[in-house]
């Protein structure tokens, strides 16, 4: 890679593109509608309700002194199921509501620049109890799962759309965090991209300590075959793509 090219890349990291940009000519301030901030389930489609927060039962408390101090990138899971309660809780941690939502804004249990918000959870789930495998989605304003699709040996597509890592076919569930990136461009325009990838952080540490209050682990996953992983959720890549994701397994 040569020097220019270095300096590209690194020019992402930094804030000076914020000099550059002028804001008045955002969507945000031309008046343009805010982006819907959750994508609309198809209508007719199956929905799994969750138990919120005030109904949780078998969720132990956990000191975030502790939980920091525990965590840990975990590969090796154990074969034990996990349960619906115990995936609320996870899928409501990383982007819960704390309220309802309010002129096109939502505020959630993860910070996000702008209160923008970005990102799609989808869920690879293999060993839930009560669920069936198969593609799941994140429907945060009404706290529910949507089954978006049913996929023959999900385990070893998954593998292989992880480029050979074994442990996202073999956990009970894999996160997959989707971007649709106008949410954030709406309001930032060409500023936007940078913070969509420190939101994406903010979300993944949020899943690594609630993993530790449920005897879980999981690991961030940055690298896997883009347009792979796009088509097994049926994203069109280009609005909507993979950014990031997590397998997430009882420990062994």
């Amino acid at each position: 890679m040569g020097k220019d090219q270095l300096q590209t890349y690194r020019y992402f990291l930094k804030d000076s593109i914020r000099k550059e940009i002028n804001f008045r000519n955002t969507d945000q301030n031309q008046r343009i509608p805010a982006p819907l901030i959750e994508k609309p389930a198809e209508t007719g489609a199956d929905r799994v309700r969750l138990p919120p927060p005030g109904e949780w039962t078998t969720i132990p408390q956990m000191d975030l002194t502790t939980a920091i101090a525990r965590r840990k990138s975990r590969r090796v899971y154990s074969d034990a199921a996990l349960s619906l309660e115990e995936l609320a809780y996870l899928l409501w941690t990383t982007q819960g509501l704390r309220s309802d939502p309010s002129q096109g804004h939502a505020y959630r249990t993860v910070p996000s620049a702008g209160c923008r918000h970005a990102f799609e959870t989808y869920l690879a789930v293999f060993t839930i109890t009560g669920l069936k495998p198969g593609i799941y989605r994140y429907l945060p304003v009404s706290h529910e799962l949507v089954f978006e699709s049913e996929k023959e040996r999900l385990s070893e597509r998954m593998i292989h759309a992880s480029l050979g890592q074994t442990y996202p076919g073999r956990a009970a569930v894999t996160f997959i965090w989707s971007v649709l990136p106008y949410r954030m461009e709406w309001r930032y325009g060409l500023a936007a991209h940078k913070v969509i990838a420190l939101d994406a952080g903010h979300v993944c540490q949020n899943l690594y300590l609630a993993c530790e209050a449920i005897d879980a682990g999981t690991c961030a996953i940055a690298a896997y075959d883009q347009e792979e992983m796009d088509e097994l959720l049926g994203l069109d890549g280009t609005d909507e793509f993979v950014i990031y994701l997590a397998p997430v397994g009882k420990t062994a």
